[in-house]
């Protein structure tokens, strides 16, 4: 497994797929443990992530961190991947070409480490790997199941960061996340 996980990522680094390599410093396959029963799945890099070839390592990555430890998580406990795997410029969502370019990875970390659950962060990740059309204000921290795997959309924390009004929604959010891991891991 884990040298699935490392060959993905050496596949990702080498990647020209789309345009996005032509501006990365680094790309960012994500990291964590190869049997994470627990992945958290966001949007693409930024430039904190850019800089140092791993993912949520910015303000976000900090609140991340503190969102999993309101959960009873701890970082090195679950897998953080993106969408998108290169920075896209001045922290643009990605385009739809781009996340097609990409999805051939996540699809594969997702086989080789097969959580769990794997929680959404933001609209981006809920719509590539839940519903195209959802709105993650509408379904945020409501859990689906598909395929054995339970599907948790969530804020991302950047949002959280600039609208100070969704940081309890997030708070919350991840409580709910905590009762479901009592339930779903034991």
């Amino acid at each position: 497994m884990d040298d699935l996980l490392e060959e993905i990522a050496q596949e990702i680094r080498r990647c020209r797929k789309c345009d996005l390599w032509r501006s990365r410093t680094n790309a960012v396959p994500g990291e964590g443990p190869a049997d994470a029963a627990i992945m958290f799945i966001g949007e693409g890099p930024g430039a904190a992530e850019d800089k140092q070839g791993r993912p949520f390592v910015g303000p976000a990555g900090q609140l991340l961190n503190s969102l999993l430890l309101q959960a009873g998580l701890r970082r090195p406990e679950v897998f953080i991947t993106n969408i998108v795997k290169c920075r896209p410029p001045q922290n643009r969502e990605p385009r739809p070409d781009e996340v097609r370019a990409c999805r051939e990875y996540l699809d594969g970390q997702i086989a080789a480490i097969n959580p769990r659950i794997i929680c959404l962060l933001g609209r981006p990740a809920t719509q590539t790997l839940l519903d195209p059309t959802a709105s993650i204000s509408k379904i945020h921290g409501q859990p689906v199941e598909r395929d054995g795997i339970l599907y948790v959309p969530l804020y991302h924390p950047a949002a959280a960061l600039h609208r100070e009004s969704l940081q309890p929604v997030l708070v919350e959010d991840m409580a709910r996340l905590k009762s479901m891991l009592r339930e779903r891991l034991g």
